[in-house]
């Protein structure tokens, strides 16, 4: 059992999160639209590495973590690389190089892909994270524990 006001396994947590590239780019922020992320601990909404930053802190801490490549996103696999026919794409939707699409799964869900190429009929498709492969800094503010 977890101290009380720590985050602890299964701790409902209330947070503000930004991710930037070591050369201090942001990649992604919950303050850019000043709506914080909701998460329990060890629901998959975070990578296990991720959650790990998170264990002990407490309601108020600001913490930063710097995550490998392999700690943070994994690195690009070169199976998430698909080619497809330039005929599944729409006027709508055109397969332009660095769109990013989302396709559809048989369970109803969505995987975002991005265009890398397109050549003749063919349309290469990325569905690596768009961050796999990049060291990352993880900056949290915690604002509540449940």
């Amino acid at each position: 059992m977890s101290e009380v006001g720590l985050i602890g396994a299964g701790s409902r947590v209330v947070l503000h999160f930004d991710l930037k590239l070591q050369d201090g780019s942001a990649a992604d922020s919950t303050r850019v639209n000043n709506k914080p992320a909701q998460l329990k601990m060890g629901d998959g909404s975070l990578t296990p590495n991720f959650e790990q930053c998170l264990l002990g802190l407490k309601a108020g801490d600001k913490k930063e973590f710097s995550l490998s490549a392999d700690d943070a996103f994994g690195q690009p696999n070169p199976d998430n690389i698909h080619h497809m026919s330039r005929s599944r794409f729409s006027q709508d939707t055109p397969a332009e190089p660095g769109m990013i699409i989302a396709f559809g799964q048989p369970d109803g869900s969505e995987i975002p892909g991005i265009v890398r190429e397109v050549a003749g009929d063919s349309v290469t498709i990325d569905f690596n994270h768009p961050l796999a492969g990049q060291d990352v800094i993880f900056a949290v503010e915690i604002l509540e524990i449940h």
